[in-house]
């Protein structure tokens, strides 16, 4: 992302003295956390430790109850020893894009010139590079929502201290050691009270006893007693008259003391305070508290403004009483969750009237979204802005509110909005909110209804979610199919969308009649190049390449391209989508000459026209990477499955299933190159992952949970791979039936893992099982069924039973020939394993000249340092050895062993 030069300055680049973005300052009261403050520093920095600069790593999570004061406590720490620090930097970390915005900031403080030039990705990237080269910072991950989220950030950045506050005291047990906050001492909570209502007048015994039991009333929350403290000074409001105005009916301990129902008695009168000054403060309070807490612009109030000046004097007034803080800028402003809370649940205390404030936070976010007009950058700008508050509105919708057309405009543009950007699965919220008020206002059969449930079946899709997508897409299907018709675009649409669902769970005996029977309606209603239809053929091929009838898939694939070139345009994102098929169908046919190219030219027009990081040009370089891996050019593969992990990561999350692929992918790369301790690693925490975010038994679980039996097996601990490859063949015939491809796969497998440790009665009977059942399920030519009877053979030839294998390779190889090509890579396996197996029963005559045109294949498809090719060479100059031929053999072996040691490194496994 970045270029030379800017890598260059985040080398060069030093922080000025005492550099910080603190939200506050250090002058502000501090009472009763003395204890805390110096057991936190005891835990980041070792007790006589000269400087942080030679400091390890160190991570510490602050937690507890809202308003518990975490973030004034790493604020007071942050300011208290920030001579000892070479950065101290405040992040809010709310979600991803607010650690990556805050970042990118540090950018902007530390090469200005450069950072206004880039966007805020290019800045943040370059933050993390400064932070790696510059050892001895503070990061302060203020409100962090989910722990998970600091995950690549403290693997990232290892030369510094991380401190993170967060109202969570779950889900840190594998990200850092927590320090959990409690309520203060009522000691230091009434010295807080004296302080701030009193200013620097000392308290009269009464006025103590007072700040005594008002403390008690409080809580002890420190939230609290700041709030109550700031109006009695505003005010002038004695302690008594306000613990009078609290009244004293409620709970007085700490212990079982409701702090939500505290907070709201103090705020209510903080409320009333604030409407006799500026009326149209408290309609701001209302408004802000429907919408996320953080970054509420103040271009989205000022619609409720009659001029800047009365926003601003509100808003003013809000701030005096701390009910709202102001971003550095001003531009923004922030409100406490609790403060939100308790306002909503004011606003809503009436169950028979409109929610104060809900029309207005809907007005101002109506006006607020994207013109149609509005230049595509700038649009994404806007709409990446307001998210977070069309999430909270839609989270926050009050149970007995009346469904409104407003809302569910603006969900539905919102959530269109994410589906353009490849973030489908992120809008289930807002298509959940959608479906619930047209269910209510249109009724449960009307055709809007119908489509709203179809966009959630979709997002569920997405998700990877299929056991609520499938249902859903039937039943709504069903009532299309009775309210509209069984040819309505609508109702073929549906039907295409459950056959796709169909095929994604492997149910292809169900998705490719409804595929054709839906393409074949579409023609005949909507016309042969209508987009829908051609959306139907793409999705058809792509059911055969799944069958392995790709005689007819890549024909199918190569008409829709052309159609919707010539419709669509060469650049529109479903053209794109054709190009993108089209060469994963060419590589599974092993024509990679066409393939790479054609991924290659697809992720150059993704990058043009959709960006660097959109989720389909992820996509692009995810599926150019499995190309360059399987022509054998790992030192390309490698580095694009490890960026296009790490971009998918920010993107879209470390639990998004299209970045659990990455992670599956990358680690098959780990093992192509025979580094398979970093193989088994990645597998091993993918599957952690993929059990957490998918399930146990999800597919694609169960596919990272065999490839994790693979690389046991490549590592030689065939104790491991058996056990796995049995436990998720069980799972894959209990889930997705005895005879589902995948099942078989997994079968396959495991006779393979019986095979290498020996077990050849076992191996035969499973490879024969296997091989009947992918001949009545598949067809006897399938490349998959080709697989395992070349496998089959093997086993054979290793149990010593030649002329049964040799028998099995020529009629395997022959048919491999007829159906695959003279070239494909599985054509060139089999005649590798007919030339080795003539080599085995001494008939030389047939073995040299069958691997020297194996080898001339090799270099001509593959190229001349493609493993695959070096095991041809050496393959070659084995059989020349044993007819006697040792200066052909010896020189192959030279010539073998340099490219290995040149391709693979000096210290590869075994071949």
């Amino acid at each position: 992302m970045l270029p030379p030069e800017a890598v260059r300055w985040a080398r060069e680049v030093s922080a000025p003295p005492g550099a910080a973005n603190l939200p506050g300052s250090a002058s502000g009261v501090f009472v009763g956390r003395d204890q805390e403050l110096k057991r936190l520093r005891e835990l980041l920095a070792r007790e006589g430790e000269a400087a942080v600069t030679q400091t390890p790593s160190r991570t510490r999570a602050i937690h507890g109850l809202g308003g518990i004061g975490k973030s004034s406590l790493a604020l007071h720490y942050a300011h208290e020893y920030r001579r000892d620090y070479t950065l101290v930097w405040w992040i809010t970390a709310d979600s991803t894009e607010q650690i990556v915005t805050s970042l990118a900031t540090l950018a902007v403080r530390l090469c200005p010139q450069w950072a206004a030039a880039v966007g805020v990705e290019e800045r943040a990237a370059w933050a993390i590079v400064w932070l790696q080269w510059h050892p001895g910072w503070l990061l302060v991950f203020d409100n962090v929502e989910d722990p998970t989220d600091l995950r690549h950030y403290l693997g990232a950045l290892a030369d510094g201290h991380h401190l993170a506050t967060s109202r969570k005291a779950t889900g840190w047990h594998t990200i850092a050691p927590t320090m959990a906050l409690g309520l203060m001492d009522p000691d230091a909570s009434a010295d807080l009270l004296c302080t701030l209502a009193l200013g620097q007048g000392q308290p009269t015994p009464e006025q103590r006893r007072q700040a005594d039991d008002l403390a008690a009333e409080l809580g002890y929350l420190p939230l609290a007693l700041e709030q109550v403290g700031a109006y009695l000074y505003q005010t002038g409001t004695a302690l008594g008259v306000y613990q009078h105005l609290l009244g004293r009916g409620l709970d007085r301990a700490a212990d079982g003391t409701d702090p939500e129902r505290t907070i709201a008695r103090i705020w209510l009168h903080t409320l009333t305070a604030i409407e006799g000054r500026d009326p149209f403060a408290v309609k701001l309070l209302y408004t802000v508290a429907w919408l996320a807490p953080d970054d509420i612009p103040r271009t989205l109030l000022a619609a409720l403004a009659t001029d800047p000046i009365a926003l601003g004097d509100a808003l003013g007034v809000l701030h005096a009483y701390n009910m709202i803080a102001f971003t550095a800028d001003r531009q923004s402003i922030t409100v406490h969750r609790l403060v939100q809370m308790v306002v909503r649940a004011r606003a809503t205390s009436d169950p028979s009237a409109v929610a104060l404030g809900r029309q207005e936070a809907e007005q101002a976010l109506k006006q607020a979204i994207p013109d149609g007009n509005a230049a595509a950058t700038e649009a994404n700008t806007q709409w990446e802005r307001l998210l977070p508050h069309v999430f909270a509105l839609a989270e926050s919708t009050p149970p007995s509110r009346p469904a409104s057309t407003e809302t569910t405009g603006i969900y539905r543009a919102a959530a269109q909005y994410l589906f353009r950007q490849g973030r489908d699965a992120h809008s289930i919220p807002l298509r959940t909110a959608v479906l619930t008020q047209s269910e209510r206002v249109l009724g449960d059969n009307h055709p809007d209804t119908l489509i709203s449930r179809s966009y959630l079946a979709r997002a569920h899709g997405a998700a990877g979610d299929l056991e609520r997508a499938i249902p859903l897409f039937e039943s709504t299907l069903a009532e299309q199919v009775r309210v509209l018709g069984d040819t309505h675009p609508d109702t073929l649409v549906s039907r295409s969308s459950l056959a796709g669902a169909y095929g994604e769970v492997g149910d292809l005996e169900r998705a490719i009649p409804l595929f054709e029977s839906t393409l074949a309606e579409q023609v005949r209603v909507l016309g042969d190049t209508h987009p829908d239809t051609l959306v139907s053929r793409n999705n058809l091929a792509g059911a055969y390449e799944d069958a392995g009838d790709l005689e007819r898939a890549i024909p199918l694939y190569e008409s829709t391209l052309a159609q919707r070139e010539r419709v669509l345009g060469d650049t529109h994102r479903f053209t794109l989508n054709s190009r993108n098929n089209l060469a994963l169908a060419y590589m599974a046919v092993g024509d990679l000459a066409r393939g790479i190219p054609l991924f290659e030219s697809t992720l150059a027009r993704r990058e043009q026209v959709l960006g660097d990081t959109h989720p389909s040009t992820l996509t692009s370089r995810n599926n150019l990477a499995l190309a360059y891996r399987e022509v054998g050019d790992l030192e390309r593969a490698v580095p694009l499955f490890e960026s296009t992990l790490a971009q998918r990561e920010k993107v879209l999350g470390g639990t998004h299933p299209q970045t659990l692929t990455s992670r599956i992918n990358l680690a098959g790369g780990y093992r192509s190159v025979g580094d398979l301790e970093r193989a088994v690693a990645l597998y091993e925490s993918s599957i952690a992952l993929c059990e957490g975010v998918l399930g146990d038994t999800h597919p694609d679980t169960l596919v990272a949970r065999n490839n994790l039996a693979g690389a046991y097996r490549a590592a030689g601990d065939l104790e491991r791979a058996i056990a796995l490859y049995e436990s998720t063949l069980a799972q894959r015939e209990q889930v997705l039936g005895d005879t589902h491809p995948h099942t078989l796969t997994s079968r396959s497998n495991l006779a393979g893992a019986y095979r290498a440790a020996g077990d050849l009665e076992r191996a035969i009977a499973l490879y024969e099982s296997t091989l009947a059942q992918r001949e009545q399920m598949l067809g006897d030519t399938h490349p998959s069924t080709l697989i395992t009877r070349n496998s089959l053979a093997g086993a054979h030839q290793k149990a010593g039973n030649l002329e049964r294998a040799i028998a099995l390779y020529e009629s395997t190889l022959a048919q491999r020939e007829q159906v695959l090509g003279d070239t494909h890579p599985d054509t060139l396996v089999s005649r590798s394993s007919l030339a080795r197996a003539y080599e085995e029963v001494g008939d030389l005559e047939r073995a040299i000249p069958l691997y020297e045109s194996i080898l001339q294949q090799r270099e001509q498809v593959l190229g001349d340092t493609h493993p695959r090719t070096l095991t041809s060479r050496s393959n070659l100059a084995g059989a020349h050895q044993k007819a006697g031929n040792l200066e052909r053999a010896i020189a192959l072996y030279e010539s073998t062993l340099a490219q290995r040691e040149q391709v693979l490194g000096d210290t590869h496994p075994p071949l």
